[in-house]
């Protein structure tokens, strides 16, 4: 059975290049979708002319980007960069393809004696004799077609420009070589010289946009109802590196480039922001896109940001005095005019579900009315990524503290209408609850009861774990009320249930507001 070959069509027995044109440029091209070229019906002719067909292919939507970007693009950065020596077979290939096609058509062609001293200055050209004004007058058209193409920026009076006349010559060579082979009915010959013989696979891959790669790999997570943030958090890094890159690709992508990218964020950011806010989505992604063979290679393999053990001056979670000077500005809060009740409520009520729950402030914030419930004499709030995100992606309970209940939160939601307690973005919960929460520490820091050093949502947590040590509660316990995971195989066998969360739970101390 014949494989199916890259960007070659059969149509009812007739064969064509076809390459899809990207999204963006499809307004330049009368809104095509993509573009095809004929290369009649012998599959053997077909695909010896399929390379220089797609080349021009690509040439044309080059030239389309051009238009789009108001015609200055920077050839180093056009969509379809190839080596010295694939151009040089694809050169030679479509030299070879044209003799095919020609004596295909035509008999007299072969008949034509064929005169050695045509090859004389191509070889005198891959041989260094030639000046580059003489291999400019031989084959410059040939090095502009592969710069117009987008496959290289190489300028006449560079190393670069040299090389790659002096291999379009030894293309030529061999090319004439095997049209004398042929008018002898020889059709077996290959190239001979190195340059060609050697010359890795041209594979005419189509780009993958960098771009393209975070949208997929964010649906993937947001169906398994993960990374709810994350399109927000690495968008901006993403649109940062192609900036940097000058083009979208991911197949250009290399280890060096990422390397170069890290030093440069680097110079004017922290190794822990270069780490956790630009490389992580970026490592990520292409891990993701390398597994699942949308890349073939993944380029971040190995590279590692160093970042300093961070000096502690203090405790990670709020003393006692500071806990305490929290909790009371809080519970003694009353609104302004102008403030809405969802705002009210959470500066009054957040701070002492924060402290007793140790949830993380966006899960508190994301709450519902349906999240409570009663069993028995205990209430028991529900953690569940359905109101909006749980970093673990599942749901936990944990029941409330008794000093919780005697401040009259269960008033408070009773009062309440269905749905959120704490925000008005039903539709967009998580945007709701962390926007929110940034308020609330806004206003904590406005009131100047933030220590410095300290995350003032996040402490809440420490404070919780800390609580818990000293009344001698299990660990194993402490993780399932904040949503930690079992820090051995062991701890993911049985429940941790109500009555023995409420029992750790009961042995917290009151605040003395």
């Amino acid at each position: 059975m014949t494989g199916k070959v890259r960007h070659l069509l059969n149509r009812d027995g007739r064969y064509f290049a076809r390459l899809v044109i990207p999204k963006e440029v499809r307004p330049f091209l009368d809104g095509k979708t993509e573009l095809r070229t004929p290369l009649g019906p012998d599959r053997r002719i077909a695909l010896a002319k399929l390379p220089g067909a797609v080349a021009d292919l690509q040439h044309k939507i080059g030239s389309a980007e051009r238009k789009r970007s108001g015609g200055h693009v920077n050839p180093s950065n056009y969509r379809y960069p190839l080596s010295t020596p694939q151009m040089a077979a694809l050169d030679y290939h479509g030299q070879i393809a044209l003799d095919a096609e020609i004596r295909a058509h035509d008999h007299r062609y072969a008949a034509m004696s064929f005169d050695p001293a045509e090859g004389i200055p191509y070889r005198e050209g891959f041989s260094g004799k030639l000046s580059d004004d003489e291999l400019h007058a031989l084959v410059g058209h040939r090095v502009e077609r592969f710069r117009q193409r987008g496959n290289t920026a190489a300028k006449k009076g560079t190393p670069e420009w040299r090389q790659l006349a002096q291999a379009l010559c030894v293309a030529s060579y061999e090319a004439l070589a095997r049209q004398a082979e042929r008018d002898e009915g020889d059709f077996t010959g290959q190239p001979t010289h190195p340059l060609l013989a050697k010359a890795p696979p041209l594979e005419l891959k189509e780009p993958v946009s960098l771009k393209g790669l975070l949208d997929d790999y964010l649906k993937v997570l947001e169906r398994g109802g993960h990374g709810r943030g994350a399109r927000r958090n690495w968008t901006p890094p993403f649109d940062r590196l192609v900036k940097f890159l000058e083009h979208d690709d991911a197949r250009r992508l290399t280890r060096a480039k990422l390397i170069e990218w890290r030093d440069i964020l680097g110079e004017t950011l922290s190794a822990k922001t270069v780490k956790d806010v630009y490389l992580a989505g970026v490592r990520a992604v292409l891990t993701w896109a390398a597994d699942n063979g949308k890349i073939d290679e993944n380029p971040f393999t190995g590279i590692k940001v160093k970042v300093p053990k961070a000096i502690r001056k203090r405790e990670k979670g709020y003393t006692e005095a500071e806990a305490l000077a929290i909790l009371k500005l809080s519970r003694a809060y009353t609104p302004g005019p102008k403030e809405g009740p969802k705002m009210t409520a959470v500066k009054q009520w957040l701070p002492i579900l924060c402290a007793f729950t140790g949830a993380r402030v966006t899960e508190i914030a994301q709450l519902r009315k349906e999240d409570m419930r009663q069993e028995g004499k205990t209430t028991v709030v529900r953690i569940t990524p359905d109101a909006g995100t749980v970093k673990t992606s599942d749901y936990r309970d944990v029941p409330l503290h008794q000093q919780i209940i005697d401040q009259g939160f269960l008033d408070f939601v009773k009062a309440a209408k269905a749905g959120p307690l704490f925000h008005d973005l039903p539709t967009k919960p998580y945007e709701g609850a962390r926007r929110n929460a940034n308020r609330l520490s806004a206003w904590l820091a406005e009131k100047e009861v933030i220590p410095e050093g300290v995350q003032p949502n996040h402490a809440w947590r420490h404070r919780f774990k800390t609580l818990g040590r000293q009344a001698g509660i299990d660990p194993r316990v402490l993780d399932a009320i904040q949503g930690h995971a079992g820090r051995t195989a062991s701890d993911d066998y049985g429940d941790v249930t109500i009555t023995t969360m409420m029992a750790a739970i009961g042995k917290l101390p009151a605040y003395k507001l």
